[in-house]
């Protein structure tokens, strides 16, 4: 409708193209010179926009437009950024799957997905022919890099028509319109497609630069190449890092830290185990970023002691913000390590469970009954009283209908409100609410161990064990009979911690275990060479496979 607000995230890409041509919108690594420095190029406002106008109407001619599932396989680069945005802005659905799920996932969620278009290098092509995927819906192929045997087109023969100055309209999305679809990271069970409409990816975008005082000029550091996206929509300039986006937890810090001294960057994003990499390395070697305005990390709570190391580089007043969220829903609350460290560290250590803060003010967050089984209507009554925990649902703008494909799925996560349209989203999380009104994250639903006297709750009895010095984190399962289960302490030593010291750090743990009321009834404790943890943050441990090893050690 002529004149009405265009949801289209792309849209925001032309209007910043206009305002400031000249200004970098990315800065990409591309390869190291003779003294082992980073070279970068660089995508000024106007040439991202030019670039993906050319791809957008090069997508249109061989059928790539409006409504188009269309899978995208490209390593980060400026390609991928123009590839993006390009698909944005025809209207088409991108399809963005972590290629760090594992073989058989990426079958599965493929084949869920349905797509009729595949974008990707040579490898995801050849990937693609040998494994199966998505080989009965697959009608347009095209390749970024060199075409092989495999049909379709390239990424430079399609745009080879376009001139560089060629104008393209960005399609004029609404705002429950299909954007893109992004699958979860699988850490409890099969990844999902979660359905994102334009409205949603705006409300998002709305939500970050309102909570934490975005403005334009910033420099951004996104360590997920897909917050990227965001910086056009808030006016800042993304400076991509060198490093392997599948692995976060083997970053090389000095790498980070060089892109964020070299380009002056006041805002960067990190799963917890990136920020843990780069706190280490700088607390070791006395090394300080001020141009840093803030960090974020999500994905899994980011233990004190690791604010604490990364809160000495950074200005007095900067803070390291932990949004919480998932894949559905994204943000829900937020909290900085101010309050952290100087008041909420001391209940989670004593088992309170991890502050998450307030809800953002575009959320309604309530706290329910814990239930395995469907709801099918919500009721008020459904709510459970101050400090009780249960599970934590969510409504608002940025909170995702659907999962694609998945109806169980969806009628399991979604709690529809009579009359009116909306629902809440199950977060799948458990948690309670303070007498502040404050959100407190207990771990997963489907992680609670419950024994024939008492229900476990993962985050509170495992930070009672991740005090002791030699452990660097622990996790707690349940083995046997469903509510008959026996809990067992899965620990992960800190590096360096001694083999031969394990009997006596076993016998320190069950020590630590009965003088607390919540772990008195935990006898099992099992060392664990390296924790299964989820790619995407690598942090989110996969404590069903521990039960499964707990299990067979125990027996």
């Amino acid at each position: 409708m002529p004149g009405s607000r265009n949801y289209n995230i792309a849209a925001h890409l032309p209007a910043m193209a206009a305002k400031q041509p000249a200004t970098a919108a990315v800065h990409f690594p591309y390869k190291r010179d003779k003294n082992k420095q980073s070279l970068y190029q660089t995508y000024s406002y106007a040439e991202l926009d030019q670039q993906s106008n050319r791809i957008a109407a090069g997508l249109e001619s061989i059928g790539i437009g409006r409504g188009v599932r269309t899978v995208l396989m490209v390593k980060p680069s400026l390609d991928f950024f123009a590839l993006t945005f390009a698909l944005f802005k025809v209207g088409a659905v991108p399809i963005l799957i972590d290629p760090g799920m594992g073989i058989k996932n990426l079958k599965v969620c493929l084949a869920e997905a349905e797509p009729e278009a595949f974008i990707g290098i040579p490898k995801a092509q050849i990937a693609r022919l040998l494994l199966g995927w998505g080989e009965k819906s697959l009608k347009i192929i095209l390749t970024v890099g060199s075409r092989w045997f495999w049909g379709g087109t390239s990424l430079s023969k399609l745009i080879e028509p376009f001139p560089d100055n060629h104008h393209y309209e960005t399609a004029h999305t609404t705002a429950d319109e299909t954007a893109a679809i992004l699958f979860t990271s699988g850490s409890t069970g099969v990844p999902k497609g979660a359905v994102y409409s334009h409205g949603n990816f705006i409300a998002q975008v709305e939500a970050l630069r309102d909570i934490y005082q975005i403005t334009p000029g910033e420099i951004d550091l996104p360590t997920f190449p897909l917050f990227a996206l965001f910086a056009p929509a808030l006016g800042m300039t993304s400076v991509i890092p060198e490093m392997d986006f599948t692995r976060p937890g083997a970053v090389d810090p000095e790498k980070i830290i060089t892109a964020i001294v070299r380009f002056n960057v006041t805002t960067m994003f990190g799963s917890p185990a990136l920020i843990r990499r780069v706190a280490l390395y700088g607390d070791k070697h006395g090394i300080m970023l001020p141009s840093l305005k803030r960090a974020i990390s999500a994905g899994a709570p980011v233990p004190a002691v690791v604010l604490e190391q990364f809160v000495k580089m950074v200005n007095p007043g900067v803070q390291v913000f932990t949004p919480y969220g998932a894949t559905e829903s994204l943000p829900v609350c937020s909290i900085g390590s101010e309050t952290i460290l100087q008041e909420t560290r001391f209940a989670t250590d004593q088992g309170r469970g991890v502050c998450l803060g307030f809800p953002v003010p575009t959320i309604e967050l309530a706290i329910i009954r814990i239930d395995d089984n469907e709801i099918s209507t919500w009721q008020d009554d459904l709510q459970v009283a101050e400090g009780e925990i249960g599970e934590i649902v969510v409504k608002g703008p940025q909170v995702t209908r659907s999962y694609f494909n998945r109806a169980d799925s969806t009628r399991l996560a979604k709690i529809p409100i009579a009359g009116n349209g909306d629902f809440f989203h199950r977060m799948g999380d458990l948690g309670y609410r303070d007498e502040e009104g404050r959100i407190w994250f207990c771990g997963r639903k489907g992680h609670r161990v419950v024994t024939p006297t008492v229900t476990l709750f993962t985050i509170p009895c495992e930070a009672i064990f991740n005090t002791h010095a030699k452990v660097f984190r622990t996790a707690l399962v349940g083995i046997g009979a469903t509510d008959e289960k026996q809990p067992v302490i899965c620990v992960e030593l800190e590096k360096g911690s001694q083999q031969q010291e394990q009997t006596q750090l076993i016998n320190e743990l069950k020590s630590i275990a009965q003088s607390h009321e919540m772990t008195k009834n935990i006898h099992q404790f099992l060392i664990h060479p390296a924790f299964p943890v989820d790619i995407r943050h690598n942090a989110k441990i996969f404590r069903e496979k521990l039960a499964v090893w707990a299990e067979e050690q125990l027996r």
